[in-house]
């Protein structure tokens, strides 16, 4: 995996234009208030985790990070070395997969998928046994990423409560007019801390896990269909065009050409 610096660029860039706004237009104090904030993250946080449990708010954490980083590898890439990979077994046999095993990580599914075919597994329950695990992880991700839609819906609804709560307790003291500047502080920051959270960190961050787990899945995919075809020892050229149907059109392999 590597950084998105697209991510990286978009998330900080995009709060380094509203701070410069706030200090150009005054004093960025203005913008800080603690009960819109124990209202807005606290709320979010706790109405989000009603929604599922608190163990799976524990532990999506780790797969929103993934949100911040990228593939190193783009599914044409795989594609090829897993044709070259194929072709280099239908001349030595498929016992020197080993050796391309063990210069990778025994945890990455494609050495998972892999190993499964040198210990002799049929092809048919290879693909079965490699299908569930990447039904398994795409669910988990599709959890992250409901997550925070689930986030970025609760937080202007708590931002509209907050601004609620500073209409009643300026209401209630009209009377003292030192209470309505603190009270309005509070009904429109509530808003702002809302709008912001929804719009400029959950949601594109929902956004791009998905789209980082579609890639994954490409991925994935191919070491599949790779995987079954080795070991059903076929040639080549039909996984050739096997991962193609898979390859978006601009990204299609032509490894024998």
């Amino acid at each position: 995996m590597n950084l998105d610096f697209a991510t990286i660029f978009g998330l900080f860039g995009s709060f380094a234009v509203i701070t410069a706004a706030v200090l150009i237009g005054g004093s960025a104090t203005a913008f800080y208030n603690l009960p819109s904030v124990l209202i807005v993250l606290g709320g979010t946080f706790l109405v989000t985790t009603m929604s599922y449990s608190l163990f799976e708010v524990l532990r999506s954490q780790r797969l929103i990070l993934r949100a911040l980083f990228k593939p190193h590898r783009r599914p044409i890439e795989v594609a090829m070395d897993m044709i070259e990979l194929a072709e280099r077994c239908r001349g030595r046999g498929i016992l020197k997969l080993q050796d391309y095993i063990s210069q990778g990580d025994p945890e990455s599914f494609q050495n998972k998928s892999l190993q499964l075919v040198v210990d002799g597994l049929p092809a048919d329950e290879v693909n079965r046994i490699l299908s569930n695990e990447l039904k398994a992880m795409s669910a988990r991700h599709n959890s992250s990423a409901g997550m925070l839609h689930r986030a970025a819906e609760v937080a202007p609804a708590m931002g509209l409560i907050g601004t609620l709560v500073g209409l009643v307790q300026m209401l209630s003291s009209l009377d003292d007019p030192s209470t309505i500047g603190p009270a309005m502080a509070v009904a429109l920051l509530t808003t702002f801390y809302g709008a912001v959270l929804a719009n400029m960190f959950f949601s594109p961050l929902a956004s791009k896990l998905e789209r980082n787990s579609a890639e994954e899945v490409l991925i994935n995919r191919i070491y599949i269909a790779s995987a079954t075809s080795i070991g059903r020892q076929e040639n080549p050229r039909r996984l050739e065009m096997v991962l193609n149907t898979l390859l978006p059109p601009t990204e299609r392999v032509q490894f024998y050409n």
